[in-house]
């Protein structure tokens, strides 16, 4: 797990789970962002992308585990923030664990408990779910739109195949049924139809909405991190009364 804990404290951690085909590298823009306004952020790097073992390819519990190791490895109050994919498990990580404080999705994925991604978006597993799924043919257009092309040209050269087992693993617990829960609409997405986010946005409690692709941390960094910053620091226990 990448770490950046020198700033923030007293204040909710964002713990940053990024989505399908991409890793950890993927928050730097917005890490840098929250860094500059004093917040504390992790980013967690998931199995299932770019699995590589051929007799058992990660899935989507694998990644939960490694959300809840996570969690497990930072001190005080965390809000999980989960992108896409990574909103499937992250809402299995999330249930139970005692020091998440909230959970967002960012064009995500807040699943109830016995969907999996696949099931839910209607999509044809390839084969027994044992293999990769290579990233979009045009994963420009799709998941870039916005982007600056320099930084787009390089996010594309790190996308990896993801597991496919990842995509038909059913979630055994929703966590967003018991933490506060935000859902961000990326309003331009190519890859997650706006439509579709709006039906996924009615399980949260509080509904944002961004004009952006599918990728707000790489298109509008410094915005997305303003926005995260609002829904840590209202993520905060109001003081007693009378108290400081």
């Amino acid at each position: 797990m990448d770490t950046q804990a020198h700033a923030g404290a007293g204040r909710p951690s964002l713990l940053l789970v990024h989505g399908a085909w991409h890793g950890a590298w993927c928050w730097e823009p917005l890490r840098a962002a929250l860094g500059a306004d004093g917040r504390r952020s992790h980013a967690v790097d998931l199995p299932s992308a770019g699995s590589a073992d051929r007799d058992r390819r990660a899935g989507m519990r694998d990644d939960a585990d490694a959300i809840r190791e996570a969690l497990r490895g930072i001190d005080g109050p965390v809000v999980v923030v989960a992108h896409s994919y990574g909103g499937v498990p992250a809402t299995e990580a999330v249930a139970g664990a005692g020091n998440a404080v909230g959970v967002v999705y960012v064009a995500g994925f807040p699943l109830d408990v016995g969907d999996s991604m696949a099931a839910f978006l209607g999509t044809p597993v390839p084969d027994d779910g044992t293999g990769l799924a290579p990233p979009y043919e045009d994963s420009r257009r799709m998941l870039f739109a916005d982007v600056p092309e320099a930084d787009a040209r390089r996010a594309v050269a790190r996308l990896r195949p993801h597991s496919v087992r990842a995509f038909t693993e059913p979630v055994t617990a929703a966590g967003w049924r018991t933490l506060p829960s935000h859902y961000v609409v990326c309003e331009h997405d190519q890859a997650l139809e706006p439509a579709r986010q709006h039906e996924l946005a009615r399980r949260a409690d509080v509904v944002h909405r961004l004009p952006s692709g599918h990728s707000p941390f790489l298109s509008m960094p410094r915005r997305l991190a303003a926005l995260l910053g609002r829904i840590a620091d209202a993520a905060l226990p109001a003081p007693p009364p009378g108290g400081k």
